[in-house]
């Protein structure tokens, strides 16, 4: 069985030691910058070793994560003495393999294994972290064991080359880190007619969740409902005039979204051409009018 080892001992890299634990790997060793965060995953996953630096690790595992922030992996990478026979692995969501091509020159073997998961808190993301797709990059029986723990933590995988990261990670962000902003953008609505935050988000949750589980059951464009889909330019021209009004620094980010919006209503086949360009015009020339007025957005 491989010796794990972890340097930088956050959320991702305490949840992957835990549920890796779980499944019969070796967790050996951690470091952290701060001493307690190791010990807290040493601790949480019931195995290993507190280091007190980043070589340490590398000297008692032979599989190695980098879990740091990414712009740390750098300064991991190269401080640390690699050697061949060892396997590298960092879980940045942005970052290709070439912020570990010092470990790759001193002759060990590479990759990346990122899971596609939101990381609120510890406790989250040891809950949400089976079931996750993990994109992955590596060659080689590094790629097969990088499967492998995928398959072990009950998720997915998929693999990705060398230039695909940005504009997956870029797709990850508008999935989760945008949709909290969103959420933000309508929660501002509500308290412009008297309802908190709060009492806001529990009246939208079933409404987020019933669209998601569509999503997930229907797919796109079918899940799509709403004005747009229905062609029904009048709502449209109220909400635009509301905003106007009580919200204005909302209006570009609601004709942005709408006018993506048109060609998913326009796949569904539920609108006429005509109900579409009339839609999109309403939209564009909504927009041109904020920036001459000089609007700008939330």
């Amino acid at each position: 069985m491989l010796k794990l080892g972890f340097i930088g001992a956050g959320t991702v890299g305490t949840a992957l030691a835990v549920r890796l634990g779980a499944k019969g790997y070796c967790i050996a060793a951690a470091a952290s910058r701060s001493v307690s965060s190791a010990e807290r995953l040493v601790r949480t996953a019931g195995q290993g070793l507190v280091c007190v630096s980043p070589q340490e690790v590398a000297d008692k595992a032979e599989f190695v994560f980098i879990t740091t922030p990414d712009d740390a992996i750098p300064l991991v990478v190269n401080q640390v003495r690699w050697h061949s026979g060892q396997y590298v692995v960092h879980c940045s969501g942005a970052d290709s393999l070439d912020v570990l091509t010092p470990a790759g020159m001193a002759g060990a073997e590479v990759g990346s294994f990122h899971p596609l998961q939101t990381f609120a808190s510890l406790q989250r993301a040891i809950e949400n972290l089976p079931g996750s797709t993990f994109a992955l990059e590596a060659e080689g029986e590094l790629l097969a064991i990088l499967q492998k723990m995928a398959t072990d933590l009950d998720g997915k995988w998929i693999k990705l080359g060398a230039g695909d990261k940005a504009a997956y990670h870029a797709a990850a962000v508008m999935t989760s880190n945008y949709l909290v902003t969103l959420m933000k953008l309508a929660t501002d609505l509500w308290e412009s007619f008297g309802v908190p935050r709060e009492q806001a988000i529990k009246a939208l949750m079933p409404l987020l969740k019933g669209t998601v589980n569509n999503i997930e059951n229907l797919g796109i464009p079918a899940a799509l409902t709403g004005p747009i889909a229905r062609g029904d330019a009048g709502t449209v021209r109220i909400h635009l005039n509301t905003l106007r009004e009580v919200a204005p620094e909302i209006l570009p980010a609601y004709c942005e979204l709408g006018l993506q919006t048109v060609p998913v209503a326009q796949a569904k086949g539920k609108i006429s051409p005509t109900q579409a360009e009339e839609i999109a015009s309403l939209l564009q020339q909504t927009l041109k009018s904020n920036i001459e007025r000089g609007v700008k957005c939330a």
